[in-house]
């Protein structure tokens, strides 16, 4: 099975017998149990649609998630009660089935680049502080801004880094997200200054 794909291996998990639930998902993908929960849970901020603000308790979540890896902890820990739960029916139609089209565009041209600096424990760390980051300026984006879009994105990218383990993704998703932090704090300096 570790010769397949990540797509192929996402796919046969959501066809499969298997209850789709957060536990069955995480020991499907152990080794890469902190970037597939970051980009489930960060790809629905990532759209560039008004959420209104519900998108903050994913995005809470995943600070929480990135304490984790900061903290030196090589697989998701999460509350039994969470896992336990199962995934709606309609996240599977609209988040689950546009990320494995993404995935499967972004094997196209990805390749294992660097992934040897992906699997050093002190990067996993300073991934962490990365995430956490770009997470806490996509939950302070204002609701209905958009502004959440790009730190959101950043994140999608930084875990289809570690997915793929092309470390040239995880700088892309790096500039993607640092380019939405300098949005988010130019134009609240601007509110701020205009108020």
């Amino acid at each position: 099975m570790q010769n397949k794909k990540f797509s192929q291996r996402l796919s046969g998990w959501l066809t499969s017998e298997k209850p789709k639930t957060l536990e069955s998902l995480l020991d499907n993908f152990q080794e890469k149990s902190f970037a597939i929960v970051f980009l489930l849970l960060m790809a629905i901020p990532a759209l560039p649609l008004p959420t209104g603000g519900v998108t903050h308790v994913f995005e809470l979540v995943v600070m929480l998630l990135s304490l984790e890896l900061i903290v030196g902890r090589r697989t998701v820990w999460l509350p039994s009660r969470w896992q336990k739960l199962p995934l709606p029916k309609k996240f599977e139609a609209a988040a689950l089935q546009p990320l494995l089209k993404l995935i499967r565009k972004a094997e196209k041209y990805s390749r294992p680049r660097l992934s040897n600096v992906l699997d050093n424990p002190l990067f996993d760390r300073v991934l962490g502080v990365v995430v956490f980051a770009l997470s806490l300026f996509a939950f302070l984006a204002p609701p209905f801004s958009g502004l959440d879009t790009l730190p959101a994105l950043g994140v999608v990218f930084i875990s289809l880094a570690l997915i793929l383990e092309d470390f040239i993704v995880a700088v892309v998703g790096l500039i993607v997200g640092l380019v939405g932090v300098g949005l988010v704090l130019a134009l609240g300096r601007l509110v701020f200054r205009l108020f």
